[in-house]
């Protein structure tokens, strides 16, 4: 194979994970607190055995996540909670401390604030955030403070890492970090959730023009085969 053809295939190899991330992204659309995902394409020289060659290659080799804030849906839930503005809610998920911006939470039997998946919500300490099993009326503060009848039993850590690119992809909404916590600048909203910041016109937009990238340069790969063809039916023609 020849160099036009593995240029085609890195090509056509990187717009397909690209491809992927885009239907990934159409897919969770509606989901709560989902950020959206994109392929950067990063320019590989690789040296041939010739003096000063060299070839130009594309890979798909870094993903990278928005963390734009999406549009936030009300709910009326009791605990359901937003983040309007910067941060992240801390939870315990059985890998160790993850983030995430998705608010759906609700109490399990135990007092418990924890997510849908029953992964614990945590307090500014690393603390789950704990409930009295007989409240009659809980109401959460933009502050993330807990009150219980009244009475403040807790708090909702609302958090920030010093660098997002330090940030690891869990899944759509979980988010693992590396180095210290700090305070965000957010503020918490009880009875609503973040939704989803993907764009479904611009999705389908780009879904569009990476299929169309990718049919040329399946084309290319068509036309470079033949032409190879087409070169040893010549070459083994009897003179």
């Amino acid at each position: 194979m020849d160099n036009a053809a593995y240029l085609s295939l890195s090509r056509l190899s990187g717009l397909r994970k690209e491809m992927d991330a885009v239907a990934n992204n159409l897919a969770n659309m509606t989901t709560t607190g989902f950020r959206r995902e994109g392929i950067v394409f990063a320019e590989v020289i690789r040296a041939l055995p010739i003096e000063g060659g060299s070839v130009s290659m594309t890979e798909a080799r870094i993903r990278r996540t928005d963390l734009q804030t999406g549009g936030m849906e009300r709910t009326g839930g009791r605990f359901d909670l937003a983040i309007d503005g910067e941060g992240f809610f801390l939870i315990g998920a059985e890998e160790g401390l993850r983030l995430t911006r998705a608010g759906a939470f609700r109490a399990d039997a135990a007092g418990q604030l924890v997510t849908a998946a029953g992964e614990t919500v945590m307090d500014a300490g690393g603390a789950p955030v704990q409930l009295p099993p007989d409240a009659r009326e809980s109401l959460i503060e933009a502050d993330g403070a807990v009150l219980a009848d009244g009475r403040e039993v807790g708090r909702v850590a609302l958090v920030n890492v010093a660098d997002t690119s330090t940030l690891t992809r869990m899944d759509g909404v979980r988010f693992n970090f590396e180095g210290d916590l700090e305070p965000a600048d957010g503020t918490i909203a009880q009875g609503f959730v973040e939704g989803s910041n993907v764009s479904p016109v611009a999705e389908m937009s780009r879904m569009i023009d990476v299929h169309r990238a990718y049919e040329m340069g399946q084309a290319l790969l068509d036309r470079e085969d033949e032409r190879v063809r087409e070169a040893v039916r010549t070459l083994g023609r009897p003179v």
